[in-house]
């Protein structure tokens, strides 16, 4: 008996995690899909989509919803690309060092694939600029359904509420995550409630599911349910959190929180907004708050306000994990990362994003003043970002799930002219708040290509002024003085010596007893194994290289990486130890490579870089800085 206990205990725990798991999904991946209710019929109706209310439009619209959710969501991400993971971690740039994976050093595919990447990373900034204010904007204004005296009070409530989130992300969300998940069930557990109780009122409303409805809606309609596809879109805003957060949570926790517990609820909580439309179509205005009695009015408001904080919550999350990424993989300059919590590795938090983030935000909610004239801008960023989802994945199913060019084109092409067409509905909200997150995604888009062509001159640079490192080697023999201690030069190129390096035996005339040239490296996978972290090569006279490797989900620790070298036989003291970095002072060149206004750019942002020592975690009292100036 004691043995079939022991037996048992590990099988509980795993089902403890497991559950724990797909409750924490519930809360993070599924917040912001799962606040689409709020608004999507109502905004089908209303001036984003234009339908008039009768049966025949909303049975297609309520089609349109469905099938959109089984396509889009349902068998593009969940079953589909949440199969390319990068060594567990998702998101658009696993999805690039993928596709660079399989491409190898092709430079057009690779150029493609960059530019690919750069775009989505781009539209996602847009995203996490309109969720939190559509969101938390569309839950508060639930008031307005309670009393209509309480709509002057709506706008500064969103505006405290969101002002409030801001703030409280420098002390991280491990203490509140906690609470995402039960919040989140209870939300999908009402709005499944919700939703049954008015479909038995009118039980023809499932007749949506035949898809002959949203056909027939394009066949009466027209132009109208072509500009409605526009508002539809609402309903799958979220779905690219499935593959984001797939390194957080694993694929089989995503894939049941979705299949068990999210899907059912929304699709009862859509058609119960059908049914209601049915039978009142006055209440088409706020159909969704229009589901409760009275008496739940308030609390509805209260847990609408809690799940679309949670919404925001988990995109802000999103932006700074996203971010982190993008750094390491050279797609931005260096930023402050504070990691929020000792376990969780993912949690972290950057002010410099934060705070654009909170002004971004405050300035749409303020601009725009409703959720229904947010909802003009919405839709945009993820459609895009879907359609180069769509591209992406159908790389790696082509090359490495070995499908061949013509089946990964026709799934993905199929599905990236599901995408194209929202995308399109959605361009025609251009005039009407749609250039917004179109703009906000060019100026990043511009940020980022700039930056990495920079930083590709700036190296190209520095490579034609160096000297190569078995010169300096031959050279070492009539070197001056060697004196005690060990300097490590930090470096960017194994085979070159760093400026640094030629600028201190120019000035003090001494070299170090031991000298390490350093070089940290990204790798394109989310993390390396700490065993394989540090490479150590004695190249005699005292001189070593050592190659600390990351991946783009690790945080670079110089101090840390050279405690590992004791075991390739290099024993460092960091008491007796000086680390020297070169500081390049950026000038325009005479022979540019880049426009004028690039240069400045690349200036610019090169200059509000957080600094190495900081960055690499290299103790300040421990650095010499020597500076140079270079033409980019």
């Amino acid at each position: 008996m004691k043995a079939d206990a022991d037996a048992s205990a590990p099988q509980a725990k795993a089902g403890e995690t497991k559950r724990n798991l797909i409750l924490g999904a519930l809360g993070v991946v599924y917040g912001d899909i799962g606040t689409s209710p709020l608004y999507t019929v109502r905004e089908a109706f209303g001036e984003a989509g234009g339908l008039a209310v009768a049966e025949v439009t909303v049975l297609g619209v309520l089609s349109l919803v469905f099938w959109s959710l089984m396509i889009v969501v349902t068998l593009k991400y969940v079953i589909l690309i949440l199969r390319a993971d990068n060594r567990g971690e998702g998101g658009v740039l696993s999805l690039a060092a993928l596709c660079f994976a399989a491409m190898g050093n092709r430079p057009a595919g690779r150029a493609l694939v960059v530019g690919l990447s750069a775009a989505g990373l781009a539209l996602f900034y847009g995203d996490g600029l309109i969720t939190p204010a559509i969101s938390v904007l569309s839950a508060i204004e639930g008031l307005k359904v309670v009393t209509p005296t309480l709509e002057p009070f709506v706008l500064p409530i969103a505006v405290a509420v969101l002002v409030a989130l801001f703030m409280i992300q420098s002390r991280g969300t491990g203490s509140v995550g906690r609470l995402f998940g039960p919040v989140m069930a209870t939300w999908f557990a009402v709005l499944g409630l919700l939703g049954v109780i008015e479909i038995f009122e009118d039980l023809s409303v499932l007749r949506a599911i035949d898809p002959r409805y949203a056909v027939w809606l394009f066949a009466n309609e027209g132009w109208f349910a072509f500009v409605a596809l526009g508002a539809i879109v609402l309903a799958v805003t979220g779905a690219e959190a499935l593959y984001a957060d797939l390194g957080h949570f694993g694929r089989k926790p995503i894939r049941q929180a979705w299949m068990r517990f999210v899907l059912p609820a929304l699709l009862l909580n859509y058609f119960g907004q059908g049914a209601l439309i049915l039978r009142h179509p006055e209440l088409v205005e706020s159909p969704f708050f229009h589901l409760a009695p009275d008496w739940a009015l308030i609390p509805l408001v209260v847990l609408s306000a809690c799940a679309t904080v949670i919404a925001s919550q988990a995109v802000i999350s999103g932006v700074f994990s996203l971010t982190r990424q993008a750094i390491q993989l050279g797609y931005l300059p260096r930023m402050s990362v504070r990691h929020t919590s000792e376990h969780e590795i993912g949690q972290v938090y950057i002010p410099r994003i934060n705070w654009i983030l909170m002004v971004g935000v405050l300035s749409l909610v303020i601009g725009f003043g409703s959720s229904g004239a947010l909802a003009a801008a919405y839709g945009i960023s993820v459609t895009g970002a879907m359609a180069i989802d769509a591209i992406l994945a159908g790389i790696v199913a082509a090359t490495l799930w070995k499908w061949g060019r013509v089946l990964a084109v026709l799934v993905f092409g199929a599905f990236l002219a599901f995408d194209l067409m929202f995308f399109a509905a959605n361009a025609l909200k251009i005039p009407q708040g749609g250039w917004f997150p179109l703009l906000i995604a060019t100026g990043c888009g511009v940020a980022i290509l700039t930056w990495r062509r920079g930083r590709g001159v700036l190296f190209q640079r520095l490579i034609e002024e160096s000297l190569p490192l078995d010169v300096f080697l031959k050279r070492l023999d009539k070197s001056p003085v060697r004196v005690a201690g060990t300097a490590v030069f930090m470096t960017g190129n194994t085979g070159m010596v760093p400026h640094a390096m030629l600028h201190n035996l120019k000035h003090n005339k001494v070299l170090h007893e031991r000298v390490v040239f350093m070089t940290v490296l990204v790798d394109e996978v989310p993390h390396v194994p700490r065993d394989c972290r540090v490479e150590v090569e004695r190249l005699g006279k005292g001189v070593f290289t050592v190659i600390a490797r990351y991946g783009y989900m690790d945080t670079p620790h110089v101090p840390r990486a050279l405690e590992k070298c004791r075991a390739h036989g290099l024993a460092i003291d960091m008491m007796e130890t000086s680390f020297f970095l070169g500081r390049e002072t950026l000038i325009p060149s005479t022979r540019p490579e880049m426009k004028p206004w690039q240069e400045q750019l690349f200036m610019a942002m090169s200059a509000t870089a957080l600094s190495a020592t900081a960055y690499f975690c290299i103790p300040p009292n421990r650095v010499v800085e020597l500076g140079t100036q270079v033409e980019v």
